[in-house]
């Protein structure tokens, strides 16, 4: 239920009243109950009030994976701020344009990331650069332009030092439900970032929703050691278990070892994660056996399709549920999901969520709604799309409808129970001289070959197709598989005209900062290499 302020910053209020001494966060030696969580909340929000920050004022957050940018990012909110999470993998003149875009008045930095940080430019940035883990040295001094030249010269101030002596009480700024309370920048791969609005009222929907989808409960405890400034960690873990009195174990980063090592100590109930990292769990395990992981109920994974040799290996191994989920930041941010209760389709990345409605619309530039089976761009309406982009309203209009649809970008199908099948996007499709192939298809075909561990494909430029499908394919170890082999078996297996025409052969796929793989280094890796192929 929500609070009389309908400030999504107030989402722990139910259990700081029913379970305050329960803890909310784990961390490397620290553990924060409801109690001192609701307070350390209160008190960033005293400190960042003090320091002129009101209603509609956003604050962006230069952060990895530390407790405090949750406190922070709820304070924040509970002011009337917006919190802006920044993408510390980012280069600073990417992360420059997003300051200067969305009008952030503060920055604040974990201090693992100050150089990047002073290398940051705004001109609506007016101080304090606060920074969160520095040692008393950098408590009141500037940074000096002598030893960084194109520092950005603010005054700076100690987070740590000046939270403490904040109050624990805070009037709390009641909010509409249509009030921002996040700006997220999307990653940016086919242009500038763009500043995703969402709201109180679509928040506090996405948060509960989830944790009944889930079937979450207070013993329930969740590992994050995604980035906590990507929606992954936001939507699967971090809201719904601080909404319904569970609790999260924080990890500051992923590291296979350290993931296994803290499921088995802290008796971890579920995980959120990409498909690349749970092979890198699930090969670690195999090779250090002696874990007991049997806390584990399921498996939540995102951000791409689930192999079904992943899926087979992950079931078999840990004796857990795999919930294979779709979402994007505009559009929800959640759309599908597995449910936990009902028939899991392999390949599938669930059901719409309850009360979020979805259809298939054709490409042809008619957007005619296609029936069940057939191919087109999902389509998608519930109280947590975001309210469009910031600054962008030409944008906003394109991809936002009157009625409230928003155009996801992504290509999917539906099989008649109602099962969601993300093809990819429709910018990756490929038109090979008239013929259209989705990548996705091309890489579950291939990845029906048993010595081939991963595949990704991309599209190349083809001097007489236009353009045709390079797959770059991680082969299984001890494997002499070469390029003709597995085109061989697209051949046989798969449509003759979407058959790779280029099969690059890697060790490891590049990943981008938040797990998926990164298609746009991959495409960079052909052009280097000159690939327009006959």
């Amino acid at each position: 239920m929500k609070p009389a302020s309908k400030n999504f910053g107030e989402l722990i209020h139910e259990a700081v009243a029913l379970v305050p001494d329960k803890p909310a966060i784990i961390a490397e030696g620290v553990s924060v109950t409801y109690r001192e969580l609701e307070e350390r909340m209160n008190r960033a929000g005293q400190l960042f009030r003090r320091h002129g920050i009101k209603k509609g004022d956003r604050v962006a957050l230069l952060f990895p994976n530390d407790y405090r940018f949750i406190e922070i990012c709820f304070g924040l909110m509970r002011i009337g701020a917006v919190p802006l999470p920044l993408n510390m993998k980012l280069h600073p003149e990417t992360l420059s344009y997003i300051l200067e875009d969305s009008g952030a008045s503060l920055l604040v930095s974990h201090e693992s990331q100050l150089e990047k940080a002073v290398h940051m430019r705004s001109t609506k940035l007016n101080g304090p650069l606060f920074i969160v883990g520095a040692d008393e040295s950098k408590s009141t001094s500037a940074i000096s332009p002598s030893s960084t030249p194109d520092a950005l010269i603010l005054p700076t101030a100690n987070y740590d030092e000046l939270v403490a002596t904040m109050p624990a009480e805070l009037d709390v700024e009641a909010v509409e439900d249509d009030d921002l309370c996040f700006l997220l920048y999307t990653s940016g791969s086919t242009g500038r970032p763009k500043g995703c609005m969402l709201t109180h009222g679509g928040q506090w929907w996405n948060a509960d929703t989830n944790r009944k989808i889930l079937l979450l409960d207070r013993e329930d405890r969740s590992i994050v050691s995604v980035p906590l400034y990507h929606k992954n960690a936001m939507i699967n873990a971090v809201k719904p278990c601080l909404m319904i009195g569970a609790s999260l174990v924080i990890l500051p980063g992923f590291n296979p070892a350290e993931v296994i090592e803290a499921i088995e100590k802290y008796k971890v109930t579920y995980t959120t994660g990409v498909p690349a990292m749970y092979k890198l769990i699930l090969a670690h395990y195999k090779e250090n056996p002696g874990h007991d992981l049997s806390s584990l109920r399921f498996i939540v994974c995102g951000s791409s399709e689930v192999p079904p040799e992943l899926t087979r290996d992950l079931k078999e191994t840990f004796q857990v549920s795999i919930l294979e989920a779709y979402g994007l930041t505009e559009g929800g941010p959640q759309v599908l999901v597995s449910p936990r209760w009902g028939i899991h389709r392999q390949g599938s990345a669930g059901l719409p969520l309850p009360d979020s409605f979805v259809k298939v619309v054709s490409t042809d530039g008619e957007e005619r709604e296609l029936p069940a089976g057939e191919i087109g761009e999902l389509w998608v309406k519930n109280p947590g799309v975001a309210k469009g982009y910031w600054n962008l309203p030409d944008v906003t209009a394109s991809r936002f409808t009157q009625d409230g649809w928003l155009k996801t970008g992504d290509l999917v199908r539906f099989d008649e129970d109602g099962y969601g099948y993300i093809v990819g996007r429709k910018d990756d499709m490929i038109n090979i001289g008239g013929e259209n192939a989705y990548p996705k298809e091309i890489e579950n075909v291939l990845l029906r070959h048993p010595d081939i561990d991963d595949v990704c494909v991309v599209a190349m430029r083809h001097e007489i197709k236009g353009k045709a499908p390079a797959a770059f394919v991680i082969k299984r170890l001890g494997s002499t598989l070469d390029e003709q082999a597995v085109k061989d078996f697209f051949l046989q297996n798969g449509p003759a005209y979407a058959h790779p025409r280029r099969v690059v052969f890697l060790d490891q796929m590049p990943l981008s900062g938040t797990g998926k793989i990164d298609k746009p280094q991959l495409v960079a890796m052909l052009e280097q290499k000159g690939q327009e192929t006959k």
